[in-house]
């Protein structure tokens, strides 16, 4: 079923991606992203997902279909443009009236990733895109995970994973992702502070070639505390946090008040941000470059990215979705395979 990658130094790498739900804009977003010529020689491509929902999606959009299409159980071997392995098994899902919620569309989705996942695993492709999920439909099909992120650290078996929003050279990694605010304050450690730093840190140095990070942490209250007139988080948590990072060699700043840690002139002195929980720092990244911005998952052995927006039910089929992020996420990838690649070659040259 596996094929291999590429090798250190050789060919464009193979990028996998996963089609996500198909009553959701993944289809669209994925065919109008890699309609780019342009972007489709940089890299070979597999998409996991179902062949007449994305020529559905080819046709809404008024893009010609650029790809060809395989059985999936004959393989994922790509020479160069664009395979469809496509998961014609599936009981059928219907896309012109419902668009929510489903559990044939959750069950889908699921097998598009659950494989992406095992032949990323394998070494069979260089990085996986994964496409927009909805958490509902993976329930009502009874695949209890929280999310790609929970799947993929216990597929991977990873203990420490952490998201990680890139735009441009703004980078802001997350201490805790879907965690409800009032539940946050049990799981507020200082274990879970340091936990991004150190896995930022790790990821600016091996993936983005940044040789000596500075990275800006976040306070969790208003103006950080204010010197624990308005919380003492910072003190108790924050700072012991920072100076486990420092004692590792980390350079690292903070706590920084949240309001204006977002401020071009106070962002560009670092090379990645943490913030303490989703909406402090998705609000302003999705502010700043809601089309352009992508996700990728730190303390994964392999790259995995996506787009940092959800299935869009209510635009989805109409062919009003932007496909900027879906194209940021799969440009961050390339870029990132080509980053381990190097890595490797290295390695290898080393011995």
């Amino acid at each position: 079923m596996s094929a291999a990658a590429s090798t250190p130094g050789s060919g464009r790498p193979l990028i996998g991606i996963s089609m996500g739900d198909p009553l959701g804009i993944g289809p669209e977003v994925i065919v109008k992203a890699l309609a780019d010529p342009e972007l489709r020689g940089r890299a070979r491509y597999v998409i996991f997902g179902l062949h007449d929902v994305l020529e559905m999606a080819s046709d809404a959009s008024e893009v010609n279909a650029f790809w060809w299409r395989e059985p999936y159980e004959r393989g994922i071997r790509v020479g160069s443009g664009v395979l469809v392995a496509d998961f014609d098994e599936l009981l059928p899902i219907r896309t012109n009236s419902h668009r929510g919620p489903d559990s044939l569309a959750g069950h889908a989705s699921f097998r598009f990733v659950e494989e992406g996942a095992r032949h990323l695993g394998q070494g069979a492709i260089d990085a996986l895109v994964t496409g927009p999920i909805c958490k509902q439909s993976w329930r009502l099909a009874n695949h209890r995970f929280r999310g790609h992120t929970d799947f993929l650290a216990r597929r991977f078996e990873a203990r420490r994973v952490n998201m990680l929003f890139v735009a441009g050279s703004l980078r802001v990694a997350l201490a805790s992702d879907h965690v409800p605010l009032f539940e946050l304050r049990n799981q507020f450690t200082i274990g879970l502070v340091h936990q991004p730093i150190d896995l930022l840190d790790h990821a600016l140095r091996e993936w983005f070639g940044v040789p000596h990070p500075h990275i800006g942490v976040l306070g969790l209250n208003p103006h950080a505390g204010e010197e624990g007139l308005l919380g003492d988080e910072e003190r108790r948590i924050v700072e012991p946090a920072l100076a486990l990072a420092r004692n590792a060699g980390i350079r690292v700043s903070g706590p920084l008040p949240p309001d204006t840690a977002f401020v071009p002139e106070v962002a560009r002195r670092f090379d990645g941000l943490v913030a303490m929980y989703h909406d402090q720092g998705l609000i302003p990244i999705k502010m700043q470059a809601f089309d352009r911005s992508a996700q990728m998952t730190l303390g994964l052995e392999g790259v995995r990215t996506s787009p940092d927006h959800g299935t869009a039910f209510d635009i989805a089929g109409k062919n009003r979705a932007n496909p900027g992020s879906m194209r940021a996420a799969i440009e961050l990838a390339i870029d990132l395979a080509a980053a381990r690649r190097a890595q490797g070659a290295s390695t290898l040259s080393a011995h």
